[in-house]
């Protein structure tokens, strides 16, 4: 078995000490170093060559977001932060998934221990193992809202007749950047928008408030009860499942704890089932970026309840298993580049 090679980069001792006997346990994970700091940790990149790097984003002398930026312009090794639920953390976070991090999982702290993270860790640093760091990018230019929208067609007159119609949407590793590109692309009367991001708790309202100030839609971690509304688009809130539901012609989720499905809450087969169940023909399913196979069972009982379906395909995938296991069983309509999929949304609706 080949193993993955994998540094950890972390200004707290006990940190490094307990993750690196904690992925020791594992037989396909191999420690090969720890760094207390980028400035340590540039020198043992370049002499151990870890196959995937953990990443302290709040660090002294130099942060993870800085380092982060650096490495991925000369060296790029993929990266999994470990950062903490502090507002800061959140928005550093954000910005380095947006940099070119793999993923993300919640530093340990308080009652939240290493034994909570250990196998959610343990699974993005195999999903970043084999994550494609040079797969298509969109353009990084970044607006307001306003100036993003000055860069679309205004919608024809066909978007403003699909109050009763949803668009869902699922997505893990590297889902953050595939969904933005996605949702920066939709007009502002674009029907409603359900969407379920593999991510922490705590980490998704942030999540929300930045697309939301990207997007011309409105975007917001839903609440339960939300009503599913033309120009709004509701992200699943880390660790509950978010489940649509129909009354006479009107939609609303319901957010509700349960077992996890597939390791994950909120699990994407969860919110396409539902989708299927209440909104049938009426719905759009797309599947995007993410290790593992959660919503490939989801999105062919939408196909199958009539709904119109699309996967995102390898090329611009950072990790081609979520999309993969959808088009092997039959579930999308098309396959596409993560760029074209927005233009099919909306000539789809």
């Amino acid at each position: 078995m080949k193993k993955i090679k994998v540094l950890i980069v972390d200004d707290s001792a006990i940190v490094r000490n307990v993750f690196s006997k904690e992925l020791s346990c594992y037989p396909d994970i191999e420690v090969v170093g720890t760094a207390p700091d980028p400035f340590v940790a540039r020198d043992k990149i370049v002499h151990l060559k870890p196959d995937v790097l953990t990443l302290d984003i709040e660090m002294p002398r130099m942060d993870g977001l800085t380092f982060l930026r650096k490495l991925m312009k000369y060296y790029p090794v993929p990266t999994v932060i470990v950062s903490s639920l502090t507002p800061k953390g959140s928005r550093m976070t954000l910005e380095a998934l947006d940099v070119g991090a793999v993923d993300v999982v919640a530093k340990p702290g308080g009652s939240y221990s290493v034994a909570d993270i250990r196998a959610e860790l343990v699974e993005k640093i195999r999903a970043a193992s084999v994550a494609n760091l040079s797969r298509e990018r969109l353009p990084e230019k970044e607006g307001t809202r306003e100036g993003n929208a000055a860069e679309k067609t205004a919608p024809g007159p066909a978007m403003t007749e699909t109050s009763h119609k949803v668009i869902a949407i699922g997505a893990s590793t590297g889902g953050t950047e595939a969904i933005k590109a996605v949702l920066t692309k939709l007009p502002s009367d674009v029907p409603g928008v359900v969407i379920v991001q593999h991510m922490p708790a705590n980490f998704t309202s942030a999540f929300a408030e930045r697309l939301n100030g990207l997007c011309q839609v409105t975007v917001r971690e839903a609440k339960n009860n939300d009503p599913v509304v033309p120009g709004t688009a509701l992200v699943a809130p880390g660790n509950y499942h978010m489940i649509l539901r129909r009354s006479g012609a009107r939609y609303y989720v319901e957010i509700k704890n349960g077992p996890m499905v597939h390791h994950q809450r909120p699990a994407v087969d969860i919110l396409f089932r539902s989708t299927a169940r209440y909104a049938g023909a009426n719905a759009i399913g797309v599947i995007l970026t993410g290790m593992g196979s959660d919503g490939a069972e989801g999105l062919l009982e939408m196909k199958n309840s009539g709904a119109r379906t699309i996967a995102q395909d390898e090329k611009s995938c950072v990790v081609f298993g979520m999309p993969k296991e959808a088009i092997k069983a039959g579930a999308a309509d098309r396959v596409m580049p993560l760029s074209a999929i927005a233009g099919e949304i909306i000539r789809m609706v």
